[in-house]
């Protein structure tokens, strides 16, 4: 909206006849129209349109009038005008100034007559071009609901308008009206002049470039209706008595047309619709042509509210503003069509048509040359009711809802209207594929971005779709390939510092302003724009993937997670645990990281990790978990490995919380494994010791039975994490990493391979009455060792005494001694008695321990045997594969499909 100081031209020429004549604007009414007409004319003088000669002439003529300072005052005033290119027909108004000053008629005093000098530098073969400029600030519309905006101006002239004047004009080229007489005069009141003023207010032209809604009428039509109303009626007469003519309802529906209120036909606004005076005597026939004519008011009346108040709405957006420009256009192209039957109107009351005669503007002529644009108008106006409230893409999806129709004509329009709403969208959409840059002021793409996020969650929380704004003629998978192309490029440029530019990755134009582009928004969505898409998206997604991998190693941090944290190194993993093993064994409080780290650091060498990419080993360190009471180097004890860069938005901190649950996991399954193996080495080496004891042999089959139970769990349960689990679930990841497109794709895969292994190695929250089971079995197993420790330790030491006497014996017998005492030999067989009467102890521990240790694994089966897991059901046939426990337990004797059933209802 123009600000107060600036005033837009028809107020600023009325203010100059203001000036002229010394009068107020009602008494240069008359003066004022034919300023205008004049102005807005295609008068051509014969001679040549040279700016810089009349700029010239003027400064010449100022210089011999003596007023240097006022030819320098123009001069520079001039120079102003010419730079800002505010007007585009600069020489026409110098000319017209020239020519003021050179007419030897004009008086030295104040100009009396300023129509008068009109009328005699104007030919009389100069044919009327329309102008259509703003509303004065002093004539205000009839109809209420307008609300024209002053110097409010339309789009440039597209080629889709409502119609055009060789289709619409009745008697093709308007013909040259006659020259205002110097003496002529309106015999009519005040109301009359205004209204006939507001009548040509819809004549365009094109040599000014902008359309301006014209306020003021021509002379023929002021003419024709000052002399015709009076003849049917007095002023102001309605009576139902009086008879209207066809003609004079052809003029009200001119103003209709246009919004205005005509002398019969009125609007409504209990009905919000146009009607003709209850107290006008009119057939039917005509009332009802007259009706179905009035709607192309009614209809513009809607456009025109819509656009007045969100043509001036800066939240609107971009994409409104363009669709209030294609309404505007084609609401100028209907205007035009008004501009030639005004004229035609014109012609006829100039030429001396009386309302009597044969006219050719009827009723039912309109009706026939309105056709096409009431059908153009009613679309527009459904338009604007289905995008009442919408913005940005939404709004662009409401249009193009409209185009799915079979009738080519409403196709045609619809599509002309995309076009033109599309170009915002276009060019959001191409500066964020090819260039990254976001710049939506007012929330119209669907692309969102949040300032406030760090660069470290660049990717994963900055961009987001906004749904609501996805266009309806692009997919959510082109949606999201847009989003990621961005995406994509933001991220190389900020996190990983790449100013590739990425013209030179993608070879496609930049340019969304051409029409071609637009017009593949709908017209070849499959083919050419979808096209534009998928290259930049693959390029761009190629692109990174290369500097991912190839600069930042993102392959070999993947692998090194699995060789690590996932206990994928073997040789590594078990020479650390040797290493560790007097270390971990002290209470937690005792421990220091450096000297853990320094372990870890000679586990690296001493075995084929020692090959690693040093990038990778360096990121390796030790961790130490908080400390609950009584808890040992073991329960604390963790690896760690540092990301940072690019390479943290893969492995986040989420991400490696999960790896650090599964390190614990198996890193405690890892540590039954390994006391389970010491436990078969103290079997295996004191075997033979303690064959001379045989009254241990029951106790230590006893041992051997039980451990043997335990060594098939653990290598079963190993069995499953390493292949079943870990291993199939690797397997899967590295397929899905070598196929990726994008990064997304990765990060997805690597979060499912994550997930997959939390709830199969029972660490997911489903599962947790099967990790508290295996849990209690791990620790039946530390339970055994400390158990068979005690007994081992007291049979070596009852072994090693016994070993001692017989020694001292026979060291005597050799020296011709008594071999023992009496007194000896009796402490000797007591020392035997107290050992022997401690072995059912023994025995009773142990049986309790095995009978503690087969009710918890019965227990984890029957918790196995009913999840819904089939690899954990499989899992149970395994650990009770000769059915040891099945004879022991009911619940373990139903069958697979007994099973699945009961899971379902559980």
């Amino acid at each position: 909206m123009a600000s107060p100081d600036q005033k837009s031209p028809n107020v600023l020429l009325q203010t100059l006849c203001c000036r002229i004549l010394g009068k107020g604007e009602a008494d240069v009414a008359q003066q004022f129209q034919y300023a205008v007409r004049v102005i807005g004319s295609n008068f051509a003088p014969t001679v040549e349109r040279d700016e810089f000669l009349v700029a010239e002439k003027i400064k010449k003529e100022l210089v011999r009038q003596g007023r240097e300072e006022s030819a320098a005052l123009f001069s520079e005033l001039y120079r102003k005008l010419y730079s800002q290119g505010i007007l585009k027909n600069r020489w026409s108004i110098l000319y017209l100034l020239l020519s003021l000053s050179e007419d030897p008629r004009k008086p030295s005093g104040k100009v009396s007559n300023f129509a008068t000098l009109f009328a005699q530098a104007l030919p009389r073969d100069a044919h009327s071009t329309p102008y259509y400029y703003a509303r004065p600030q002093t004539l205000p519309l009839n109809y209420q609901d307008r609300n024209v905006q002053p110097g409010q101006s339309s789009g440039s002239m597209g080629s889709s308008g409502i119609s055009s004047i060789g289709m619409y004009a009745p008697n093709g080229p308007t013909p040259t009206p006659q020259s205002l007489l110097p003496g002529q005069t309106y015999q009519r009141g005040v109301g009359d002049c205004l209204r006939q003023q507001l009548g040509a207010r819809l004549a365009w032209t094109l040599t000014a470039g902008q359309p301006t809604l014209q306020n003021a009428s021509s002379k023929g039509a002021s003419a024709a209706a000052s002399r015709n109303v009076p003849r049917t009626r007095r002023e102001g007469d309605l009576s139902g008595s009086v008879e209207i003519t066809e003609a004079f309802l052809v003029r009200d529906i001119l103003y209709v047309f246009q919004g205005i209120d005509g002398k019969v036909i009125k609007m409504v606004n209990s009905e919000n619709c146009y009607k003709v005076d209850a107290k006008v005597s009119l057939s039917k026939s005509l009332r009802d042509t007259t009706s179905r004519l009035a709607e192309l008011g009614w209809l513009h009346n809607k456009i025109r509210k819509y656009t007045d108040q969100r043509s001036m709405d800066r939240a609107f957006g971009l994409v409104g503003q363009s669709f209030c420009a294609a309404l505007n256009q084609e609401l100028k192209e209907y205007y035009r069509l008004l501009s030639v039957l005004h004229s035609q109107l014109q012609v006829e009351d100039d030429q001396g048509v009386n309302l009597g005669s044969e006219s050719s503007l009827t009723l039912r002529r309109l009706l026939v040359w309105t056709y096409d644009p009431k059908i153009r108008l009613k679309t527009l106006a459904a338009l604007v009711d289905h995008c009442q409230g919408r913005k940005g893409g939404e709004l662009a999806s409401a249009v193009h809802a409209y185009s799915k129709t079979g009738d080519p004509y409403m196709r045609s329009l619809v599509q002309h209207i995309l076009g033109l709403v599309s170009h915002p969208v276009l060019n959001f959409l191409y500066r964020w594929i090819y260039d990254g840059e976001l710049e939506d002021t007012y929330h119209e793409f669907f692309v969102a971005s949040d300032p406030t996020v760090k660069t470290d969650r660049l990717w994963h929380d900055k961009y987001s779709l906004r749904k609501s704004m996805i266009p309806s003629f692009i997919t959510m998978d082109h949606s999201r390939k847009v989003l990621l192309i961005g995406k994509s490029i933001n991220f190389l440029h900020q996190v990983c510092h790449d100013q590739t530019p990425s013209s030179k990755t993608i070879a496609v134009a930049k340019s969304a302003e051409s029409p071609k582009d637009a017009a593949e928004m709908f017209t070849d969505l499959e083919n050419a724009f979808q096209g534009k898409i998928d290259a930049a998206y693959f390029e761009t997604s190629k692109y990174l993937l290369d500097v991912l991998n190839k600069k930042y190693n993102l392959l070999e941090h993947m692998q090194a997670m699995r060789r690590y944290l996932l206990l994928g190194q073997g040789d590594f993993i078990r020479h650390l645990m040797d290493l560790l093993k007097p270390e971990l064994a002290r209470p937690a409080t005792t421990l220091y990281q450096h000297n853990l780290t320094g372990i870890l650091e000679t586990a690296v060498r001493a075995t084929n990790a020692q090959f690693d990419n040093p990038e990778i080993l360096k990121r390796l360190d030790v961790r130490l978990l908080e400390v609950s009471p009584g808890d040992t180097g073991w329960d604390v004890f963790s690896l760690d490995y540092h990301v940072d860069g690019p390479i943290a938005t893969v492995f986040t901190r989420e991400c490696m919380s999960h790896y650090l649950r599964v390190f614990n996991f198996l890193w405690r399954a890892k540590r039954m494994e390994y006391i389970l193996t010491d436990i078969w080495k103290g079997h295996m080496c004191n075997a033979k010791l303690l064959k001379n004891m045989p009254e241990l042999s029951g106790v230590l089959h006893q041992c051997h039975v039980l451990a043997s139970e335990m060594v098939h769990f653990i290598h079963q349960m190993q069995y499953y994490i390493t292949f079943e689990v870990l291993e199939c679930s690797w397997d899967e990841l590295w397929n899905k990493v070598q196929q990726a497109q994008d990064l997304d794709h990765i990060i997805a895969a690597h979060e499912v391979f994550l997930d997959t292994i939390i709830s199969r190695c029972l660490l997911d929250t489903d599962s947790r009455m099967l990790l508290n089971q295996l849990r209690a079995v791990f620790d039946q197993i530390l339970e055994f060792q400390n158990a068979q420790d005690t007994l081992y330790r007291s049979a070596l030491e009852e072994l090693q005494l016994r070993l001692q006497f017989e020694e001292r014996k026979k060291e005597r017998e050799l020296e011709g001694e008594w071999g023992v005492t009496a007194s000896e030999e009796e402490e000797e067989n007591k020392r035997i008695k107290e050992f022997q009467d401690s072995i059912p102890k023994m025995c009773s521990q142990l049986r309790l321990l095995t009978h503690f240790y087969q009710g918890i694994v019965q227990q984890f089966l029957v918790l196995l045997t009913t999840s819904s897991d089939e690899s954990l059901q499989f899992l149970s046939f395994r650990l009770d594969f000769n059915e040891h426990y099945k004879a022991r337990e009911p619940r373990l004797r139903m069958s697979l499909g007994t099973r699945g059933r009961r899971t379902s209802h559980i």
